[in-house]
């Protein structure tokens, strides 16, 4: 869901819908990337990318064309429920991105598409080896408008065929807060460190479902379930906190198998918080979108005024630096919230953003996401680019489309990514500042310039002497590099100059041929 950060008290934020150099390999402790149903071993493929607001045909043809070919194992999608549309909404913005986030009911019948097309596209990723995982909404329905993309009309509390009146959170009997005389915000969330506050009062007035009936659970698995029969292997459980755990068990408790015979993969939102608030409090109801790393990898990669940061912290960063564990953690340099918050990089910061995402996909920690989306110009809830309904339009990454996954450094890393698994991060360097390389055991080394200049280094990179191919600019084809080559000596020392905010990087299998 969109949201901007709002301070509760001075030690706990959560976040609400706006509805709207040197080398120290030697003395470097070997850290073993955990292999796990979040973080699989060697020669698995668990990256994902994050299409937000791509319409279905985009998504099944980015699955064919890139992420299959290029070593993604999944991939994220928009709410595909039927949702608001704002086009009949007098006084009100058309078109927003976050009317996906506000349910009319359950069809398939969206702005990025029908379910015919919803179906093709699952069909089609997993043809390419590449799994589905959706974007769910089970908190709330609708509160703007009363028509849909879908056709179906409705009323706020009241959504035929699906729920009514009986199944929302209400003052006083669950929500404790009485609304001001002069507001209309009834039972809406005051205080966002108070769990029975979050958990059964309205998010900014969108109808809070009592997720504690069996009968809305019933419902919210059915939906759940035949997105699972149609092939789809898993979901981000959007604004998960205000489920809270024991609703989360019990509807997770609910769903089927996947058609691969595994439970699904669940990744909740959970925005920092106090105590069961807390992301850590969410680890036994599934893994958890990893928000403070990519705030983390942004006070690292950029400063607060605007200039460079100093990637060398980034040694520690993982449960070290006070992070969940790599294997319940979700993690991406930034998502849909987070850039138009600001509180992450995004693609904005361009060739910083780019450096940002190969890092995560060398470092081993989590299982990554690479976000790919659309420009926005002016406000932060701009729509994707759509025709005059508001249904979008297909993806053009020349024109209006920010498609990260496509870049050649961040692609090529999947395949790096995947090829090193689960070897331990070994042959620490750094500058002190901007300028840091390492190896993941003897299977690849990656070095990662933030300066504003090139720099030039020599880096004892782990693996055997022999010409390389620096899949960052290049591929290795045929034996040969259409890129740059890296001569690494019988030592395993490579000197390398690595340009101004770019990278080198190579695994053990990619020597060219003399």
């Amino acid at each position: 869901m969109r949201k901007r950060l709002s301070l509760a008290v001075a030690t706990a934020v959560t976040a609400v819908s706006v509805l709207s150099g040197t080398v120290n390999a030697a003395s470097e402790p070997a850290r073993t990337a955990t292999a796990t149903a979040s973080r699989p071993s060697d020669g698995s493929k668990d990256v994902i990318a994050n299409l937000w607001e791509w319409n279905w045909p985009s998504v099944a043809e980015e699955c064919t064309t890139v992420l299959g070919p290029k070593g993604y194992g999944g991939v994220q999608v928009a709410p595909p429920q039927n949702s608001v549309s704002l086009d009949h909404v007098e006084g009100k913005p058309k078109q927003q991105s976050w009317e996906v986030y506000q349910p009319v009911d359950y069809t398939l019948e969206s702005r990025m598409g029908t379910e015919k097309q919803f179906k093709a596209m699952v069909a089609t990723c997993r043809a390419a080896g590449v799994k589905v995982y959706v974007d769910v909404v089970v908190n709330h329905m609708a509160r703007d408008g009363h028509e849909s993309y879908g056709g179906a009309s409705y009323t706020h509390y009241d959504y035929p065929g699906l729920y009514g009146p009986a199944d929302f959170h209400t003052y006083p009997d669950d929500c404790p807060v009485q609304p001001p005389a002069d507001s209309a915000d009834e039972n809406t969330i005051r205080n966002y460190n108070d769990y029975r506050q979050v958990t059964q009062c309205e998010l900014l007035r969108l109808a809070d479902l009592r997720t504690e009936t069996p009968r809305v659970r019933k419902q919210i698995a059915a939906y759940l379930n035949k997105l699972i029969r149609y092939g789809v292997s898993g979901f981000r459980v959007d604004a998960a906190k205000h489920v809270g755990q024991s609703d989360l068990a019990a509807i997770i408790g609910r769903l089927d198998r996947t058609v691969d015979g595994e439970k699904p993969y669940v990744a909740l939102e959970v925005f920092p918080g106090p105590g069961a608030l807390s992301p850590f409090a969410f680890q036994d109801q599934g893994s958890l979108l990893g928000i403070d790393y990519a705030y983390q990898i942004k006070d690292t990669f950029k400063s607060y005024d605007g200039g460079d940061g100093n990637i060398t912290a980034l040694r520690t960063l993982g449960e070290r630096s006070g992070l969940l564990p790599g294997d319940k953690s979700l993690v991406f340099v930034q998502n849909h919230d987070s850039e138009r918050g600001d509180t992450t990089l995004s693609y904005r910061d361009a060739d910083t953003n780019l450096l940002a995402n190969k890092f995560m996909l060398a470092y081993g920690y989590g299982r990554p996401q690479v976000y790919a989306s659309y420009a926005f110009d002016g406000l932060a809830t701009d729509s994707p680019p759509s025709d005059a309904k508001g249904f979008v339009t297909d993806t053009d990454c020349d024109a209006g489309w920010a498609c990260v996954d496509r870049d050649t450094g961040v692609a090529n890393m999947v395949a790096w990514h995947n090829h090193v698994g689960d070897a331990k991060l070994r042959n620490w360097y750094d500058d002190g500042a901007n300028l840091l390389a390492f190896s993941r055991g003897d299977k690849g080394w990656i070095a990662v310039n933030n300066h504003r200049t090139a720099r030039t280094a020599t880096f004892r990179t782990g693996l055997p002497g022999g010409t390389y191919c620096d899949v960052t600019h290049g591929a290795l084809t045929h034996g040969k590099c259409t890129g740059p080559t890296v001569e690494v000596n019988r030592h395993g020392e490579a000197r390398v100059t690595v340009a101004a905010k770019d990278t080198v990087a190579f695994t053990d299998e990619d020597l060219v041929r003399r």
